[in-house]
């Protein structure tokens, strides 16, 4: 047998990116790709929760963009922005950075563990602004006027708090399961701002999505289970596909946004998540 290497992402690499403020640095996934730039610049497509889509992404892109008449995706920088664990995610800090203000604090989620904060997406999205646009742009040539935002579940609710609070910052935002319903709706104080102080000039497209399981259904294999009751009470309070949906057709109605929802079929609030970043990937890089 063969002696085993790493297999690597391609044409992506990774930094430890601490802000200048101090603290805790994240881990930024870069990919770039191999070709020469667009006299534009390419677009770039901005992830949260990067360990757990980076690889996603990269491998969406590549199997599409060879064949952009086929697919209508092209080749474009994809920047996703996670925390330096073995693991897909880091739930601690993951709280904090996309949980909307002024948020609360929880219980820890192990014993022995730090309490649970949320409440720091106003710092994460400075950063992201204020920072990491900055860095990305000093490293590779990219088109400003086409840029992507996509997050999913606390990350979805973050990327409707970019939009709220920082309109301005990207072309398009994807919000894939978004956990409107988060701390009574605490999103809802950024919106109605929002939409009385839209700011002139406003052209972004807004994708929502949820999965045919984060309705009223029970996937398959959670009907007869030991927690099916208990499963279909938490849906009354989350009601994420209902809330998605009406968020979509609230926005759509405002000058300067185009907002949709999608539901996918048989997918639930974790299977969702490559289905997404596919059409994150579709979105953000498409030719037409």
């Amino acid at each position: 047998m063969s002696k085993s290497t790493p297999a690597l992402i391609a044409d992506t690499t990774a930094h430890d990116f601490v802000p200048a403020y101090g603290g805790a640095p994240w881990r930024v996934f870069i990919h770039v790709p191999s070709g020469p730039a667009p006299e534009t610049g390419w677009p770039v497509l901005y992830m949260t929760d990067g360990n757990a889509v980076i690889a996603t992404a990269v491998d969406a892109m590549r199997a599409q963009a060879f064949y952009p008449a086929g697919t209508n995706v092209g080749w474009g920088v994809i920047v996703a922005i996670g925390y330096p664990v073995e693991g897909a995610y880091d739930p601690l800090r993951r709280s904090w950075d996309l949980g909307p203000p002024p948020g609360r604090t929880y219980p820890p989620f192990y014993e022995g563990t730090p309490e649970v904060r949320t409440g720091g997406a106003g710092e994460f999205l400075a950063f992201i602004e204020d920072e990491l646009k900055p860095w990305v742009a000093s490293r590779v040539r990219i088109d400003e006027n086409r840029q992507t935002l996509y997050g999913h579940s606390f990350g979805g609710l973050f990327a409707l708090y970019a939009l709220f609070t920082r309109p301005l910052s990207f072309r398009t935002f994807i919000a894939a399961s978004p956990a409107i319903y988060w701390e009574d709706r605490a999103i809802d104080r950024f919106l109605e701002p929002f939409e009385i102080a839209i700011p002139e000039g406003l052209e972004a497209d807004v994708i929502l999505s949820a999965g045919e399981y984060e309705t009223e259904k029970l996937a398959p294999f959670q009907i007869g289970a030991e927690d099916e009751e208990k499963r279909l009470q938490q849906k009354k309070l989350i009601r994420t596909d209902e809330f998605a949906r009406a968020m979509a057709e609230r926005l759509d109605a405002l000058p300067g946004l185009r907002a949709s929802f999608e539901l996918h079929a048989g997918e639930n609030h974790m299977s969702i998540l490559p289905v997404t970043v596919n059409r994150a990937v579709q979105a953000a890089f498409d030719v037409r």
